[in-house]
């Protein structure tokens, strides 16, 4: 058997493993600073994570735990129970005020997206300088200044019987007698919705159009394309992003509100919002949890539907 041939000692094998890494510890290693930013990314993190944490998922949590709990006419007390979703899903009541919040959601979505996009286009594209369109913008923004309440309630005198509208619908003879249904109706609830959450569709249409290259605007021209096909083929869908954030903004704020509702419709009508109100003022603190949980999931719901024609992180 030759030299070649010899298998090598055991002792000396763990002497060269040992001997090669301390040859590999001993060299510096190398500083990565990809590896070094996201640590750091991740510190910086921790702060919005606490506090989002603390003040959004938090009071979830306890919500979805109070709304298994069980009450009485005085007091409610820890349990598991299903019997307040059982008759949140289960009440007629509960049925037809979604149907109604749903109706109020969908027109005054309807009326807020053609205001708004009505509006962000002539911003965008037929005011040319930007001091015009910051003034034309700011003008926008003067009636959000006040109170949503206010602004809510400054239509009653202009709607109501012996008001402005009517008054001035008689004097010109456009009508014989007051007009019953411009004030405590469903039209005055979406006239106030819409009045007080247009603009939230306005911003991010405006945003988004701000942002698109107009050099494809005049490709479409010169490629022998209308007024209507450059807004349907390509104004329209770039600008599908800031719809859909207006449109969240939108849906969240109506399904939620319970006082317009409340001074519009005269009491007349009822939302979800107003439901989850009217346990509370009853101590029924389980059912409203109950109640609230719904609509989050319900609201949820609609968001991830509306997500999932666009998405917004990769077109913005």
């Amino acid at each position: 058997m030759t030299n070649s041939q010899v298998a090598p000692c055991p002792a000396e094998s763990r002497a060269g493993a040992v001997s090669s890494n301390r040859v590999e510890n001993s060299r510096p290693r190398r500083f990565d600073p990809s590896r070094q930013a996201e640590r750091v990314s991740w510190l910086l993190s921790i702060p919005l994570v606490c506090i989002l944490g603390f003040f959004l998922l938090l009071p979830i949590a306890i919500i979805v735990v109070v709304s298994f709990w069980n009450y009485n006419e005085w007091s409610f007390f820890p349990d598991f129970v299903l019997d307040n979703y059982a008759f949140h899903l289960t009440s007629p009541v509960t049925w037809a005020t979604y149907l109604k919040t749903l109706k109020f959601m969908v027109l005054t979505w309807i009326f807020c997206a053609a205001i708004g996009f009505t509006i962000a286009y002539f911003l965008a594209f037929h005011v040319h300088t930007l001091p015009m369109q910051v003034t034309l913008f700011l003008l926008c923004t003067i009636p959000f200044w006040t109170s949503n309440i206010i602004r809510m309630i400054s239509w009653i005198p202009f709607l109501g019987r012996n008001g402005i509208a009517n008054s001035t619908l008689i004097e010109i003879g456009v009508i014989d007698e007051p007009l019953e249904w411009l004030l405590y109706s469903d039209f005055a609830v979406v006239l106030a919705f819409v009045h007080l959450y247009a603009l939230f569709m306005v911003v991010p249409i405006f945003n988004t159009m701000m942002r698109i290259d107009r050099s494809l605007i005049e490709a479409a021209r010169d490629a022998g394309a209308n007024g209507f096909q450059i807004l349907t083929n390509v104004i329209l869908p770039l600008a599908k992003p800031g719809i859909m954030i207006g449109s969240i903004f939108v849906v969240t704020l109506v399904m939620g509100d319970f006082i317009t509702v409340r001074h519009m419709s005269g009491g007349q009508s009822a939302s979800v919002g107003r439901i989850i109100s009217n346990e509370i003022s009853l101590l029924q603190y389980p059912a409203a949890a109950a109640s609230s949980v719904v609509l989050l999931c319900t609201v949820l719901l609609m968001i991830g539907i509306m997500m999932r024609f666009v998405d917004i992180r990769k077109e913005l």
